[in-house]
């Protein structure tokens, strides 16, 4: 079975790149999003496909069992990233998980587990998908970046245009929008900071080497996934 490293050698042989050019630059280069196609078909027998956007280098772990409510990491989160104490701005989100009452089942961040819920207070955070990243994938303006320092995937709020369409794509709805900017706002992990775990009086949110979790943790909501003429033409081989 040939090894990943052989499999883009040849690749960049077969585009005429230069000899020099490194395994990083060609994931983050143009040319290396269509030119994977061709590394997949030169490759279909390896374990695992390239990855485009390098994953991030850390995430953040929840412990509901050790959450009290208290939600003091909405108000850490936003008092670092905007300046002011807004909870509905923030980017980790907290409620109680139950499904009764009044008005019907409970709909939102609670996760619902048995009949009526398990009334366990729930902190909902971004799971810094791995390749190919829905808010990212989504964004016609290509404003979702992987943050240089952490591989955070963050919002270049130079190219945001306040479409939304970001917040729409995320299957567990971590995306939130400041009406204010006219901007969209995701967690960036406060440069490898998080100020939600800092605050966190119980020490239910730890920030820890990064793993893939979107697999693990409940979508909130099926999102259909629209795709520009260019994503789905530079996808299409792949995904």
């Amino acid at each position: 079975m040939p090894k990943e490293d052989d499999l883009l050698t040849r690749l960049i042989d077969r585009l005429g790149l230069p000899a020099e050019a490194t395994r990083r630059g060609f994931i983050r280069s143009t040319i290396g999003i269509t030119g994977f196609s061709a590394l997949a078909w030169a490759g279909k027998s390896a374990a695992a496909p390239f990855v485009i956007l390098e994953n991030a280098r850390g995430i953040l772990v929840t412990d509901t069992t050790r959450c009290v409510g208290c939600r003091r990491c909405e108000l850490a989160c936003t008092e670092y990233n905007d300046g002011r104490a807004q909870p509905a701005l923030a980017r980790i989100k907290v409620a109680r998980n139950y499904s009764y009452g009044p008005r019907g089942p409970r709909t939102g961040f609670g996760r619902s587990e048995g009949e009526f819920g398990n009334l366990r207070m729930v902190q909902d955070t971004c799971l810094q998908c791995p390749h190919p990243v829905p808010c990212s994938v989504a964004c016609p303006n290509d404003a979702i970046i992987a943050d240089d320092k952490t591989g955070a995937r963050r919002v270049d709020t130079r190219k945001c245009k306040g479409c939304r369409l970001c917040l729409q794509a995320c299957p567990w709805e971590m995306i939130a929008f400041d009406d204010e900017a006219k901007k969209a706002t995701k967690c960036f992990l406060c440069d490898g900071t998080p100020e939600c775990a800092e605050a966190c009086p119980a020490l239910a949110l730890r920030y820890v080497p990064w793993r893939d979790l979107t697999h693990h943790v409940p979508v909130r909501r099926a999102v259909l996934r629209a795709l520009s003429d260019k994503q789905a033409a530079a996808c299409r081989e792949c995904h």
